[in-house]
C-alpha cells in the first residue's frame, strides 16, 4: 500500500500535484512537505509547464493541515519543531514565488498548513461543501511571519486576527465574502471549472503572465523598494518574443493563438 506521497500528474502545458494521504484527509506529512518542495523546484524551471494545479486526493479534503501523528517524533522539541518548520515554510515559499500561475483546488477539508498552502496559490477555486479553519490556538501551534502575511494580504488585518484567534471552522460562502477564494461551485462542477480556467489561461502568452507574476511576487515580497531591473527585462522580452507576433497575428486573422513560449 503507497505510504503518504505528492502525485506529480504531468499533462501538455501544466501539471496536477495531488496531496495523497486520504487515510487521515490528506494531511502532510514531514515526507510530503519534503516532495512538495521538490516537485514545485524542478516545475518552476520547467518551459513547457505553464501552469500546477494543487489539489487532494478523494473527496473529503485538500489537505487537514499538518500530520499531527507525527509531531511527538517530529516536533517534540524546540529543536525538532525548528527544523519541520523551515522545511514546510520552504514548501509554501515554493508555491508562494513559483514563477507561473498556479490554482488550489479544493474540496473538503482545507486546515491549517492545509489553509497556507492555498493561500500561496494565486487562484483559490472551491466546492460548495469545504470548510476551512486556522485551528493553531487549539494545538498551541506558532505560526511564520510569512504565513500570517499572506492571510492578512487577502481578508485584512481584523478578519486575519478574528479567524486566527478563534480558531473556528468556516464555510466556502463565509471563504468567498472574506476574499479568501475566487469562485465557489458546486463539487460536481468543480473539475470542469478548474480544468476550464487552465485550459485558458494555458492557452495565453506563457511570457506575458511570467512578467506579471513577477510583479505579484515582488509585491508580495512587500519589497516595492529598489530595482526593477529584472521584471523590467521580463516585460520587454516580451515585446521582442515570437509569441507576441503570433498574437498580433492571431488577433488581425481572428483565430486563437498559439503560443510557443518563445
Amino acid at each position: 500500500m503507497q505510504g503518504p506521497s505528492v502525485e506529480n500528474q504531468r499533462f501538455e502545458h501544466h501539471a496536477n500535484l495531488v496531496f495523497n494521504n486520504p487515510a487521515r484527509h490528506n494531511a502532510m506529512s514531514l515526507g510530503m512537505w519534503k516532495s512538495l518542495l521538490s516537485h514545485m523546484t524542478e516545475l518552476a524551471s520547467d518551459d513547457v509547464i505553464r501552469l500546477v494545479v494543487l489539489s487532494g486526493a478523494g473527496s473529503k479534503a485538500f489537505v487537514s493541515g499538518a500530520d499531527i501523528s507525527e509531531f511527538d517524533e517530529q516536533r517534540a522539541s524546540s529543536r525538532a519543531a525548528a527544523d519541520y518548520n523551515a522545511i514546510a515554510e520552504a514548501a509554501e515559499y515554493a508555491v508562494d514565488s513559483f514563477p507561473k500561475p498556479t490554482i488550489a483546488k479544493i474540496r473538503g477539508y482545507c486546515l491549517g498548513g492545509g489553509l497556507g498552502i492555498a493561500l500561496s496559490c494565486d487562484i483559490r477555486i472551491c466546492s460548495d461543501d469545504a470548510s476551512f479553519s486556522i485551528p493553531a490556538g487549539k494545538l498551541g501551534l506558532g505560526y511564520s511571519y510569512k504565513s500570517v502575511v499572506r492571510l492578512i494580504r487577502l481578508v485584512g488585518q481584523a478578519k486575519a486576527s478574528e479567524l486566527f484567534y478563534t480558531g473556528t471552522r468556516f464555510s466556502a460562502d463565509d471563504a468567498l465574502q472574506l476574499g479568501l477564494v475566487n469562485h465557489v461551485v458546486p463539487a460536481s462542477e468543480l473539475d470542469e471549472t478548474v480544468d476550464k480556467l487552465t485550459t485558458t489561461i494555458t492557452g495565453n502568452a506563457p511570457k506575458t503572465l511570467a512578467a506579471f507574476k513577477a510583479c505579484t511576487n515582488r509585491w508580495n515580497s512587500q519589497n516595492e523598494a529598489g530595482s526593477t531591473a529584472e521584471i523590467d527585462a521580463l516585460v520587454d522580452s516580451c515585446y521582442v518574443s515570437e509569441d507576441y507576433a503570433e498574437g498580433r497575428l492571431a488577433f488581425s486573422e481572428k483565430r486563437p493563438p498559439l503560443f510557443k513560449n518563445k
